[in-house]
């Protein structure tokens, strides 16, 4: 092969890695998030996307936290983010723009509703039980964390 093609090769392989999807959770899974408890010392955020409300809220995005790429947002589906105290940016990616600094305590539940219109994220903090209502009403969960890796946001 020349030193061309090997270029070539390396990158479309570079490109098929970054169209990777998130995976969907298991039942299981989703219904112990929808329980809607937190770990002793740690606070949850829940970031979700109904997205039926609006036509153009169907692109996907991917969602960061704290500059941690968590996995890839698509309407109908949410995130249980497990966090540190404190304070924690969430954040889209590319052209993206869109943030929001959240600020949570210790066995807080944090919820955040996301709209992507144009490759553009918005995100709005919501009330806990409105929150709760959405996720149940709309939401699989989709995951976050591969085996083996730390479970906590730092």
């Amino acid at each position: 092969m020349t030193r061309a093609a090997w270029i070539l090769a390396w990158c479309l392989l570079a490109a098929l890695g970054g169209c990777t999807s998130t995976p969907q959770a298991t039942a299981e899974n989703d219904a112990a998030a929808k329980h809607f408890i937190t770990h002793p010392g740690y606070a949850a955020l829940y970031v979700f996307r109904d997205g039926f409300h609006n036509y153009r809220d169907l692109d996907d995005s991917v969602l960061y936290v704290n500059g941690r790429v968590i996995g890839t947002t698509l309407a109908g589906t949410y995130y249980r983010i497990d966090v540190e105290p404190g304070e924690h940016v969430l954040s889209g990616h590319g052209q993206d723009q869109g943030n929001l600094k959240v600020r949570v305590a210790a066995e807080e539940i944090a919820f955040v509703r996301l709209s992507v219109a144009g490759g553009v994220s918005q995100f709005q903090r919501v009330a806990p039980e409105a929150g709760k209502r959405e996720i149940a009403r709309c939401c699989v969960l989709m995951e976050n964390w591969a085996p083996g890796q730390r479970p906590v946001l730092r």
